[in-house]
């Protein structure tokens, strides 16, 4: 069985989720370093965790994944509807294209356009595992975790998942795309930025941004060519993704230009593999195993694994040690996801 446990966030994760955010780098807006905004970010997560939720609204369901020490090693979250406080904003990548026949003149431009259209869409998000544990299974096990819990509640989620992902900065925490657009309008750097919109202050930027469209032609080079694409520490959770059947369809981040993927709820693959079966808990008689994305269905004591374990039609054959990691006991029911 994977030592890895997830579950939902505690108060008493504080100082480890901090250290996480630190180990996070430069763009990594929705987990910021300070200490009393991850406190409000547990804080309401604990709420939505014992919300009684019928409809997406304004739940942030933080998880951790421990290790077999039961050490805090990374973490993840989803929103289950985004912009429902204040504008989510996006920069959507138009094409404008002018002609003229007569000069034998055609030009297609890429143009960003300020835009809303995600408003309302559950988001994949903070999602962070420590550089010494990804290995054996952890990031697979972070990652898909969140669909089998959207499997269980999906009355609690939209029918459209996005995420957005980390766009291009260097070792220094420069963004060319920030260099090339955001600064200026705001004369500060893209760390400071940054803070602001660790802040829970997006908006507020965004409000001062230009309405109009903008012409990608009229951007540094340095811009243009981080348009749409991922910081390379991200790149591994962008195949993910695309595994998963997210695509991008033409939305940036307007601060480092990355780009944000989306997939109706339904069709995510892990989703749409994921089947319930009864737990049999003991020894198993016969059979191949294969490892098996495991979790429970109880809301505040969720629980996910990755384990090795053989399913046939009496259920799920589960080590002793797997059930007790779940907290199941024998006949409970299970949710379960090949790889």
């Amino acid at each position: 069985m994977s030592a890895g446990i997830v579950r939902p966030i505690a108060m008493d994760d504080l100082d480890a989720l901090l250290d996480l955010a630190r180990g996070a780098g430069a763009g990594f807006t929705s987990l910021p370093p300070v200490r009393e905004v991850l406190e409000k970010k547990i804080a309401r997560s604990l709420v939505s965790f014992t919300s009684t939720a019928s409809t997406p609204r304004h739940e942030r369901y933080m998880f951790v994944l421990e290790d077999a020490s039961g050490a805090v090693c990374g973490c993840c979250a989803i929103e289950a509807a985004c912009g429902l406080d204040e504008p989510f904003y996006n920069y959507r990548v138009g094409l404008t294209v002018q002609a003229s026949p007569s000069l034998n003149v055609y030009k297609r431009h890429p143009t960003l356009y300020l835009s809303n259209d995600l408003t309302g869409a559950s988001m994949l998000c903070s999602l962070y595992l420590r550089r010494d544990a990804r290995s054996g299974g952890n990031g697979a096990l972070l990652s898909r975790s969140r669909f089998l819990f959207m499997a269980a509640f999906p009355q609690r989620f939209a029918e459209k998942v996005i995420a957005e992902m980390r766009g291009v900065s260097d070792e220094n925490g420069r963004s060319p795309f920030w260099e090339g657009l955001g600064r200026h309008f705001f004369d500060i750097e893209y760390g400071d930025a940054e803070h602001v919109v660790g802040q829970g202050n997006k908006a507020v930027i965004a409000e001062l941004m230009p309405r109009h469209p903008i012409y990608t032609v009229l951007l540094p080079p340095e811009a243009q060519a981080v348009l749409g694409k991922v910081h390379p520490e991200t790149a591994p959770a962008l195949r993910f993704l695309e595994q998963e059947r997210f695509r991008y369809q033409g939305y940036i981040d307007i601060f480092d230009g990355g780009p944000a993927v989306e997939a109706p709820l339904r069709a995510i693959r892990s989703i749409r593999r994921s089947l319930q079966l009864p737990a049999v808990v003991g020894a198993s008689r016969g059979g191949d195993t294969k490892p098996l994305l495991i979790a429970n269905d109880k809301l505040g004591a969720f629980r996910c694994v990755l384990a090795d374990a053989r399913a046939d039609r009496e259920g799920v054959h589960l080590a002793p040690a797997t059930a007790e990691a779940l907290n199941i006991g024998n006949g409970d029911t299970v949710r379960l996801c090949p790889l």
